[in-house]
């Protein structure tokens, strides 16, 4: 008799479903795991045979034999314990065979038969719900995987009670979802003293997720207004906090019990690596940009970034995924972040100030920042100088807006975005191309005749063109306006051509 039980295979966020068959047959006793599996579930047989043990149940003087199919995709990871357990105890009729087939497992098992946690079970959820499955994991992940509406989840300490729950004799109560427990409160805009400009844009930027660069001395604050940038923006709508959970479970972040609601909000060091980055390494698992999905990705000294790095990030930017390609796999993982990077304007960071400049100064700024590319920098929307702060400006009074007041601001900028592009595929100004950029972004004629001139004076490119409309849609929008005029256009240009550079 062949036995079936069900589980997933990861490929990037999407989970696939695996047969694990087993057969238990006359010959020489043994334990054998075949269908592509690696080092991990090779090693799945003897922690399950110590669990069984310790469950007080003996292996028949048979050879066992468990086949995962698809035999020809990979097996990676230790959830595959879990569903190996229960096709083996369908085998020899300790479970029914029928209430095993009906149930999408995951989870690895400890010597003592206790379920240990592992990652993906949100979209191991998703793939039971599409296969009409209950789906059973460690107790640890079911405030994760609940919250797919669509399927039932039953959560269990152990293999004993996950036992007892498939017989009958002592069900299990469906799992609760699970909210993170938020986290400290955001620092507040009000810290900021002076840089009046740079919070202006950050107001845009959060408004509808424009790419921003500030360039300016040590000291003058653009680590402190990134690290603001969190308080101004709205909470992950359920959708998106799906999504963003969906990575996060595959790369083992969830651990709190249960999704978040708050962004992302992601610093890798200049030092990362391309695949840290945009995704890869063993198991080609996702990179900062795809952590960073929905949310913000903050690259300090960006300069300091190596080239092949900066360069993987023109894509992304600019489609909203990455793809890692390996020998055996095309992983696709989503990454529409908010992009805020940091820059001094030169290597010394004093070139500003004539008394402390270097003496290859003003060619040492030129290039320091040409170390960005003109194709990176033409995909940032909003570039801002941040002049230096003097010590006499710390003891100003407290600025009157702080990040609660931007943020109600911002939270209505989101809202007619939201109700602008509802089913159209776009959620924000950012997201906006083609025809339906030119309707809602066309400029009134004064307007129009400005953003001409400008691109006619300065060499605008086809992006630099649009990208100057989007955020002029957004300014707009934080104003209270349907129409996109003139002092928007103008305002919006500014922060294109702050630092001189227009590809």
């Amino acid at each position: 008799m062949v036995a079936r039980a069900y589980t997933v295979a990861f490929e990037g966020v999407e989970a696939r479903l695996v047969e694990v068959q087993c057969a238990v047959t006359a010959g020489m006793p043994g334990f054998s795991i075949v269908g592509l599996p690696d080092k991990a579930v090779s090693e799945a047989r003897e922690r399950v045979r110590a669990a069984l043990s310790a469950l007080s149940i003996a292996l028949p003087s048979k050879r066992v034999t468990i086949n995962m199919s698809p035999a020809d995709l990979p097996k990676e990871g230790s959830h595959f314990d879990l569903p190996i357990a229960l096709a083996l105890l369908a085998a020899i009729e300790v479970l029914p065979e029928e209430e095993v087939a009906a149930t999408v497992s995951l989870g690895e098992l400890s010597l003592s038969g206790d379920l240990v946690p592992v990652i993906g079970a949100l979209p191991a959820a998703m793939a039971a719900a599409e296969e009409d499955r209950r789906l059973l994991c460690p107790a640890a992940c079911g405030a994760e995987a609940v919250w797919v509406e669509a399927v039932e989840v039953i959560a269990a300490p152990t293999l004993a009670r996950a036992i007892r729950h498939l017989t009958g004799q002592q069900p299990l109560a469906p799992a609760q979802a699970g909210l993170a427990a938020p986290s400290a409160q955001p620092r507040d805009l009000r810290d900021v003293k002076g840089q009046e400009r740079a919070k202006r844009a950050l107001e845009i930027a959060a408004a509808g997720r424009h790419h921003l660069l500030l360039v300016g001395p040590p000291g003058s604050g653009k680590s402190m207004l990134a690290a603001r940038l969190p308080g101004l923006l709205p909470p992950l709508s359920p959708v998106e906090a799906l999504e963003t959970s969906m990575v996060h479970s595959v790369s083992g972040l969830l651990t709190e019990g249960g999704i978040s609601r708050a962004r992302p909000f992601r610093e890798p060091h200049h030092t990362a690596s391309i695949a840290a980055i945009a995704g890869g390494g063993r198991g080609a698992k996702p990179g900062e940009i795809s952590l960073a999905h929905n949310g913000v990705l903050f690259l300090d000294e960006l300069p300091e970034f190596s080239r092949a790095v900066l360069e993987t990030l023109r894509q992304p930017i600019e489609t909203g995924e990455v793809v890692v390609a390996r020998a055996n796999a095309h992983l696709r993982y989503p990454c529409r972040f908010l992009l805020i990077a940091a820059a001094n304007p030169c290597r010394c960071g004093q070139l500003a100030d004539p008394d402390r400049a270097c003496a290859r100064a003003p060619g040492c700024g030129e290039e320091y920042l040409g170390r960005i590319s003109g194709p990176l920098m033409d995909r940032i929307d909003l570039r801002v100088e941040v002049p230096p702060v003097g010590f006499t400006d710390l003891d100003l009074p407290e600025p009157p807006e702080g990040s609660a007041e931007v943020a109600i601001r911002v939270a209505a900028a989101r809202e007619i975005q939201t109700a602008r592009f509802d089913g159209s595929g776009a959620r924000v100004n950012a997201d906006a191309e083609g025809r339906r950029l030119e309707e809602i972004a066309a400029p009134d004629p004064e307007g129009r005749d400005l953003l001409l001139r400008v691109a006619e004076r300065f060499g605008l490119s086809a992006r630099g063109y649009h990208r100057v409309l989007r955020v002029a849609r957004t300014i707009a929008d934080l104003d209270g306006s349907e129409i996109v005029r003139r002092p928007h256009v103008a305002e919006a240009v500014g922060y294109r051509l702050a630092l001189g550079r227009e590809p």
